[in-house]
């Protein structure tokens, strides 16, 4: 899989798995979607979901998916599997497909994903994928497990969490300006005023200390930090054997994998 995200979770397994697979509760800590609603299924269907995201107020990009859960494993372990398209011109993803595994301990659950896609655009898309875009999903599905961490930890709600990350965010903006308009303008000394000559030794150390704290401090405990869940597997990732189950989506995948069968 190409992107791998894991966090550690201090909940009950079916609470967890509650708050991921239901798609009202599911669409409220992921950043990467702004709704998400199960489609009308036959009872020997997998499930079928449609997903959209916001990219700009007047802009959704929408897509559909199928997804199967494996609850009950000698193992413990729970998995979920899904596949997802969009034939939205806009969307960068064209396909993809991935799986989420549960697995608990002694002090909770560890959660992780792995999931792929192929970009569209050819050439210039496969380079804004690399360059841009597959790093900021990295990014928002790191952030958005630390998201549901705290809800389910600290009863942080997602819509507190976000608030919580946007004002440390505006907070960190401010101090790394005045940080630097005190830089360029050299104003330090004066807004120290009469201990100005006492303490000018400490200008340059406060002006570090105040970039220090608006780039590197890490974030607060009841904010929302990707930095916190790991983006890389221990070992070897192996990809469940659910995800083989499922139906490719697009009619060209479908074509390739008929001939390859």
């Amino acid at each position: 899989m190409g992107l791998y995200i894991e966090t550690h979770i201090r909940a009950d397994l079916d609470e967890l798995w509650a708050r991921t697979q239901d798609p009202a509760r599911h669409q409220r800590w992921d950043l990467r979607f702004t709704e998400i609603a199960y489609l009308p299924r036959a009872d020997d269907e997998h499930q079928r979901f449609r997903y959209a995201t916001r990219v700009l107020p007047f802009l959704t990009v929408s897509g559909t998916g199928v997804a199967a859960g494996e609850k009950e494993r000698p193992d413990g372990t729970r998995t979920s599997a899904l596949r997802f398209a969009s034939p939205h011109p806009l969307s960068l993803i064209a396909e993809g497909s991935g799986y989420w595994r549960y697995v608990p301990d002694t002090q909770g659950v560890r959660f992780l994903t792995g999931y792929d896609y192929r970009p569209r655009w050819g050439a210039p898309g496969a380079l804004a994928d690399r360059l841009l875009f597959r790093p900021l999903m990295g990014w928002a599905t790191a952030w958005s497990f630390d998201r549901l961490r705290l809800w389910l930890e600290r009863g942080i709600t997602p819509e507190r969490a976000l608030a919580n990350w946007l004002a440390e965010l505006a907070l960190r903006a401010l101090l790394l300006a005045g940080c630097l308009a005190a830089l360029l303008r050299g104003s330090l000394p004066g807004l120290l005023g009469p201990l100005a000559d006492a303490t000018a030794y400490l200008c340059p150390l406060l002006l570090v200390v105040g970039v220090w704290l608006a780039l590197c401090k890490a974030p607060l405990a009841g904010t929302p930090a990707a930095r916190r869940c790991l983006r890389a597997p221990a070992g070897r990732a192996r990809t469940p054997r659910l995800l083989k189950t499922l139906p490719p989506l697009l009619p060209e995948t479908r074509e390739t994998s008929e001939e390859n069968a």
